[in-house]
């Protein structure tokens, strides 16, 4: 949703005030002082009252416009607040709503800001003041966007799907207008990614066609896109977008040079190739398979993003025949005799575990409550420095909770050791994570590859890792491991389990893993990394390399 600003009212209040001071000043004028002293001279005047009263009436319409502007904005803020405020992690699990949501506090906000302004009214500045310092700034404007186009790759989904809100298991609608397109689109330009700016600025483009209202002209959509399709390597749709930008804009500053450009482009590849003549530019709109996505840094990223949508997962009949279910006592713990926990295999090799009702609703709430006023983003070990820092591939927010901050943090922790049968002295706090819109934790390592970090010299490397799934999450968020090909989806009130190191103390580096974007939803997890020291007699050490 975007604030329109009547320009209309700038201009005839400008007009207004400036043929009021030309009129004033020729009455003031030594020439004109007698102006009464002649009638013909005074019907003039009478025709410049006319034209007065016509640019105060258009001065008022253009008040009244920009009031408007302001009552609509503030009806449909209106709806969707109350619609938002009844579920606000429901309502934010839409990847679109917490994109739009950075947007409009970051951008849309402070145009309303300035439009008020022009006639300043104290309780809406005062108000803007006082929450501004709680306003997402740019940073958290491209985050959210980045965000959009990573779930876009991960997922497959054009950018129709997003800007339309068709995403699985949404309750909520969401749409992005022109301008959003084309903020994604530039956003994604700047940073010299061609492949999303060509995606986005051809939805922009696509929706404008389609008779969407828009105050982008489409002569700078058709700007950034030719060139974006240049930049992809296609000639022939370039040539033929820049020839639409010409059409529309005869006299725009780039397009006749950049059109002239390409062409002896496109020739010199032609005679390169020995053809005379070049086929006509291909008409098929823009798809997400038109061109090839640039490879980055990931190896796994072909097959990382496939376990994410359930695709490639290496579960054969041969493989779930060895999978069971079992109750599960800690070994005879107290704890456990009476009740013992749900258990069942999720993988074999390496043997992953899902242990089933290991938190209630009533525990999840209270970790989530005494979580959140401690959340941070999450940092990584930058591995040459050693220090801790955040990351592009890393996107959530975290906690550290102790057992002494709440019982049920310390019922938690015991409850851990009971059903592992590892003790949690040396354990890690229970770290506790929120993953926004495309929040995702790309695949790593949870055990330290040597040489160890230095704080792990005393309590050892991290020895198996204990994971709470703290809600259900609609579309997306799995845990997968691309080495093996495992995927494991998030179920409320369950935890998995699985060793990061063989008994000889050797890294297990078939449990790389990764924390899937989360398409729809929120995602909440707690985790527990259990450290080596204390379990000499608990897992006891192997003879080889492999034990």
């Amino acid at each position: 949703m975007s604030v329109w600003f009547p320009c209309r009212f700038c201009l005839t209040m400008a007009m207004f005030l400036v043929f009021t001071l030309l009129t004033l000043s020729s009455f003031s004028s030594p020439t004109r002082a007698e102006i009464f002293t002649s009638i013909g001279q005074m019907t003039d005047l009478i025709f410049t009252e006319r034209e007065l009263v016509q640019s105060l009436k258009e001065y008022i319409e253009a008040e009244e416009m920009k009031l408007e502007a302001v009552k609509s904005w503030a009806n449909k803020l209106d709806l969707l607040t109350r619609a938002s405020t009844l579920d606000p992690e429901g309502f934010l699990a839409h990847p679109v709503n917490a994109y739009k949501l950075m947007k409009r506090l970051n951008t849309e906000w402070s145009e309303l800001e300035s439009l008020v302004l022009q006639d300043p009214s104290d309780g809406f500045i005062s108000n803007m003041s006082v929450h501004r310092q709680y306003f997402p700034d740019e940073e958290d404007e491209k985050g959210a966007a980045k965000a959009l186009m990573r779930l876009q790759d991960t997922y497959k989904l054009d950018s129709e799907s997003f800007s339309k809100g068709r995403l699985p298991g949404v309750r909520y609608s969401a749409e992005l207008t022109v301008e959003d397109c084309f903020d994604m689109g530039k956003l994604a330009y700047s940073e010299n990614d061609y492949y999303h700016s060509v995606l986005w600025m051809q939805q922009a483009l696509r929706q404008m066609d389609s008779g969407e209202d828009a105050k982008t002209p489409k002569a700078d959509i058709l700007d950034y896109l030719s060139y974006s399709v240049y930049q992809m390597g296609d000639l022939p749709r370039a040539i033929e977008l820049t020839r639409r930008l010409v059409d529309i804009d005869p006299s725009h500053q780039r397009a006749g040079a950049n059109l002239r450009y390409f062409e002896r482009l496109l020739s010199k590849e032609l005679r390169d190739r020995g053809q005379s003549q070049q086929e006509p530019a291909d008409e098929t709109p823009i798809q997400l398979d038109t061109y090839e996505r640039p490879k980055d840094h990931l190896p796994e990223r072909e097959v990382y993003e496939a376990l994410c949508r359930g695709e490639g997962v290496k579960m054969t009949p041969k493989r779930r025949s060895r999978l069971f279910c079992r109750y599960q006592d800690g070994n005879r713990s107290p704890r456990l005799l009476l009740k013992p926990m749900k258990e069942e295999d999720e993988w074999d090799s390496p043997h992953i575990v899902r242990f089933l009702d290991a938190l209630s609703d009533e525990e999840i709430e209270k970790i989530k409550e005494l979580a959140k006023p401690k959340l941070a983003r999450a940092t990584v070990r930058d591995p040459k420095t050693g220090v801790l820092t955040v990351a592009n591939y890393r996107v959530s927010k975290s906690a550290w909770l102790d057992g002494e901050d709440d019982p049920v943090i310390a019922r938690v922790n015991q409850r851990i050791e009971d059903i592992t049968g590892l003790t949690v002295d040396t354990a890690e706090l229970l770290q506790v994570a929120n993953y926004g819109v495309g929040g995702q934790y790309e695949p790593h390592y949870d055990f330290s590859r040597r040489p160890f970090d230095s704080n792990l010299k005393v309590d050892g490397n991290r020895l198996a890792t204990y994971l709470n799934y703290m809600s259900d999450v609609e579309a997306g968020g799995a845990t997968v491991f691309p080495d093996f090909g495992a995927a494991i989806w998030p179920r409320k009130g369950t935890a998995v389990f699985w060793y990061n190191l063989f008994k000889s103390g050797e890294g297990d580096f078939r449990t790389r893993h990764a924390a899937c974007p989360v398409l729809v939803g929120s995602k909440w997890v707690s985790n527990k990394w259990i450290h080596e020291r204390g379990q000499e007699f608990r897992r006891p050490c192997g003879l080889t390399e492999g034990d």
